[in-house]
């Protein structure tokens, strides 16, 4: 498909400095996590520690804007953390990030190194155009309780990130559902890279280059497009 992604002007009220780099990447070959993305993932967790310089991720001014935005639409920061505080929190942790697949320990990789907040969908199961939008509280959110799937709703007045079936990830970046994320079948996938000020869009726009050019690395020949900053 070719990737439709707006951003509400609600949105854009409540966060006027939120700026997002989209990559949207077709060919893509993923499978089982492998040495290579293992030892992505530990250089990552290496880097984010001389970033920190003994700071707790969430001391960090990026992350602090991004705490101070979930408190505006009603989350509570440290109890639902966005998506790279609580990488970094894993990767800080004894127990180190996860390994889940290639795609995923790539942009995990992204993410941890640069402290921002990174996603992937995959555009097959993307269902029409995805945008960021503020909740009116009615939309769909499947997930798994208990290894079941069930259905909840997003708070009215949340931001999340929907497609026409319902929303793919509540919270703006805290927690993406099954229906569209990234399994080992996925070629074609958009990978979203969020910043807030006063994360310069330069250095966005640097993560982006490198998640472009490990994506070419795991996938060689793939097709990659990496947009301008929006």
């Amino acid at each position: 498909m070719t990737l439709t992604l707006t951003v509400s002007d609600e949105v854009r009220t409540l966060a006027p400095g939120f700026t997002h780099v989209a990559i949207e990447a077709h060919g893509l070959v993923n499978g089982p996590s492998t040495e290579g993305t293992s030892a992505l993932l530990d250089d990552a967790a290496r880097r984010l520690a001389a970033r920190l310089d003994g700071r707790a991720p969430h001391e960090d001014p990026h992350m602090v804007a991004w705490r101070a935005l979930y408190t505006a639409f009603g989350a509570k920061p440290s109890r639902t953390r966005n998506s790279a505080e609580a990488l970094a929190r894993r990767a800080l942790s004894d127990g180190g990030l996860p390994r889940i697949n290639v795609l995923v320990d790539v942009y995990n990789a992204i993410s941890v190194a640069h402290l921002i907040p990174v996603g992937g969908e995959d555009l097959d199961l993307v269902q029409g155009a995805m945008r960021l939008v503020r909740a009116t509280g009615d939309e769909e959110f499947m997930t798994v309780a208990g290894g079941e799937e069930t259905v909840e709703h997003p708070d009215a007045g949340e931001v999340v990130w929907r497609d026409e079936a319902g929303v793919t990830c509540r919270r703006w970046n805290w927690r993406q559902g099954p229906r569209t994320r990234l399994t080992e079948e996925s070629t074609s996938v958009v990978f979203l890279l969020e910043g807030l000020a006063p994360m310069p869009v330069a250095d966005l726009e640097r993560a982006g280059v490198e998640l472009a050019e490990l994506l070419e690395k795991f996938s060689p020949g793939a097709r990659i497009a990496v947009h301008a900053p929006a």
